[in-house]
C-alpha cells in the first residue's frame, strides 16, 4: 500500500508536530526530501521485534500500536504513537535490533527515512543531533512521569489523565452533541487497561463511575468526553490523596 504522496491532512500532521515544527526550514526540507510514504490497513505489522533498524519513522495518520509479547504468549500494548510523532531512532543509534512490535491501529500512514539517509542528514545538519537529544530527553521525562504515576496514583486518576491525553491527541467533535468530544482512536477496554497496567474489569468500573458523574459517555464505537474539567478535577483530586 505504498503511495509516494502525503495527503494534505497527513502533511499537516507531520509539519505541525511539536518536535518537527521546531526544526529549521532547511532541515525539515532535507528530511522530507528523502522520506517515503507507506500505508497500512488495521492490524498490519509495520515492524517486528528483532528486526534490524532500517528506517526512522513518523506517524502521519492513524496510530502505531507498540506492543510486546509476554512469556505466556499474551500480547501487551505499551503505547500508541500518534500523528506527528517520530520513532525508531534509538535502535538506529545503538545498532541493536528493534525491541518491540509495531502494528497499524486503524488505517495508518507512516513517513519513513532510510537509515543511510538519516546518517547523511546528520552529517549535513549538526542541529539534528541536538534536536534528537531534546526528543530523547522529553521521552525520558515522560517515562519517569509514567513510572511515578503508576506507583503513586490510584487507577481512577491515571485513567482520567489517560483520557485527557487521548482527547488532546484524537479528539473530534461529537456528531450527537457539538459540545462533546469523541475520542476517534478506537480502543477496546482491554487495550485501555493494558496502557494503565490494570485489569479490564477495574477499568470498566472506573469508566462507569465517570459516566455517572457525566464526565464521559460510553458508546459502542468508543468513548465521548462530556466534561474535560471534571476529568481534570478527578486526576488532580486523586493525585493529592
Amino acid at each position: 500500500m505504498d503511495d509516494p504522496i502525503l495527503t494534505i491532512d497527513e502533511r499537516a500532521a507531520i509539519n505541525s508536530g511539536r518536535w518537527f515544527s521546531s526544526l529549521s526550514p532547511s532541515l525539515r526540507h532535507d528530511i522530507l526530501r528523502c522520506a517515503y510514504v507507506k500505508r497500512f490497513k488495521d492490524g498490519d505489522l509495520i515492524a517486528a521485534r528483532g528486526d534490524p533498524p532500517e528506517e526512522w519513522i513518523a506517524c502521519a495518520m492513524g496510530a502505531v500500536r507498540v506492543s510486546s509479547t509476554s512469556i505466556s504468549g499474551k500480547q501487551v500494548t505499551l503505547t500508541y504513537v500518534e500523528p506527528g510523532i517520530w520513532f525508531g531512532d534509538v535502535a538506529i543509534f545503538d545498532g541493536e535490533r528493534r525491541t518491540h512490535d509495531a502494528y497499524a491501529h486503524g488505517n495508518t500512514t507512516i513517513l519513513c527515512v532510510a537509515r543511510a539517509d538519516l546518517r547523511k542528514i546528520l552529517g549535513q545538519h549538526v542541529e539534528l543531533y541536538e534536536a534528537l537529544l531534546r526528543l530523547h530527553a522529553r521521552r525520558i521525562r515522560q517515562l519517569f512521569g509514567l513510572v511515578e504515576d503508576l506507583n503513586t496514583l490510584p487507577l481512577r486518576a491515571r485513567l482520567a489523565k489517560q483520557l485527557l491525553h487521548l482527547v488532546r491527541s484524537y479528539g473530534v467533535p461529537s456528531l450527537a452533541n457539538g459540545s462533546d468530544t469523541r475520542i476517534s482512536l478506537q480502543l477496546a477496554q482491554e487495550e485501555l487497561a493494558q496502557l494503565l497496567g490494570a485489569s479490564r474489569q477495574r477499568v470498566n468500573q472506573e469508566l462507569k463511575a465517570m459516566e455517572r458523574e457525566e464526565a464521559i459517555r460510553i458508546e459502542p464505537g468508543g468513548l465521548v468526553v462530556r466534561n474535560r474539567q471534571t476529568l481534570l478535577r478527578i486526576s488532580e483530586a486523586d493525585a493529592d490523596k
